[in-house]
């Protein structure tokens, strides 16, 4: 192993940059070369690669988004687009691969494993939607930004006395809602792993503001059935409460990773070279029980994540 490259794929997550930086610094520390790819898969089969020092990733562990740029590839799922991207790391010289990402991200690098080349996957997605690991990068940024917009909003609900119906990511796993719901104090969580009656909801609503409760809050993963608008309106029309949507969407990809975040993407970077240096088979690296590990990459995708079930009850007893 003496050449290595790093990428970024999918959508970006807060402590991406961490991971790039310490994958190129620790990578130089064994004696590789570390070679940047631009825009994920995409980058890497167009031979968008350029090589990395110690300078090159200065002053980035504190920013969001990526340094290496990220993009999603439909091209690169294909046969073709797999060899064409064989094709460049051998012009590279290229020995083993970093991919940071999520599940798209991991299926990728799992494709080319296949191939006969060595990937270690981060996970890099904001999601915590990943079976084989506790968490992955970027959820713990993402939770504490819905928390600080959950604070903000709680304000204005109250002062008006209304509902207000804030949408957070998570189109397939709810963590995202169930997490910032129970530290937010949200009276009510709906998230797509568990099926709501939406009289329940109203009925709920009702009683607490017969109870004297001023104002509510529901936090909604995006991933529900009822989209938001519809669901605000019928809110609204059922209790005669005045209920207002927040969608925060994007916001919550962005902004300096937390603690937690720099230093998972950190360790994790740092065991991917490891194990990229002890010719190890391909893995996924995450985190399990509070121990940085590394997964075999076809288990780990066959791994499915968990719904929080105690937690979600302990939400639901909290909020009434």
């Amino acid at each position: 192993m003496k050449r290595i490259a790093v990428l970024t794929s999918g959508g970006d997550a807060p402590g991406m940059n961490a991971a790039i930086r310490a994958a190129v610094r620790c990578g130089i520390e064994e004696g590789l070369e570390v070679y940047g790819v631009q825009r994920g898969y995409e980058g890497l089969m167009e031979g968008d690669l350029h090589q990395m020092d110690r300078r090159s990733v200065g002053d980035i562990l504190q920013r969001g988004g990526t340094l290496l740029k990220s993009a999603r590839s439909s091209r690169f799922r294909t046969e073709e687009g797999q060899l064409r991207a064989l094709d460049v790391m051998e012009t590279f010289g290229i020995d083993g691969l970093i991919a940071i990402g999520g599940d798209g991200t991991l299926h990728g690098a799992r494709d080319l494993s296949r191939r006969g080349f060595k990937v270690m996957g981060l996970p890099g997605t904001i999601d915590n939607d990943l079976g084989y690991t506790d968490f992955t990068i970027g959820f713990d940024t993402a939770v504490a930004t819905v928390l600080e917009a959950i604070t903000k909003i709680r304000d204005t609900s109250s002062s008006h006395e209304r509902i207000s119906v804030i949408e957070v990511m998570g189109r397939h796993c709810g963590d995202i809602a169930l997490y910032s719901g129970l530290a937010g104090g949200a009276e009510t969580i709906l998230v797509p792993e568990i099926p709501f009656d939406i009289n329940e909801l109203c009925r709920g609503i009702l009683e607490g503001v017969n109870a004297g409760k001023l104002h509510n809050i529901i936090i909604k993963a995006e991933g529900v059935e009822i989209p938001t608008q519809e669901l605000t309106e019928i809110i609204e029309r059922k209790t005669g409460r005045e209920t207002r949507p927040v969608v925060l969407s994007y916001l919550q990809r962005g902004g300096s990773p937390t603690m937690r975040d720099r230093i998972l993407a950190t360790e994790c970077a740092a065991k991917a070279v490891k194990l990229l240096v002890e010719e190890s088979e391909s893995k996924a690296i995450g985190t399990l029980e509070g121990q940085i590990v590394g997964v075999d990459l076809e288990d780990a995708l066959e791994m499915k994540s968990e719904f929080n079930m105690e937690m979600y009850e302990l939400m639901k007893v909290l909020g009434k």
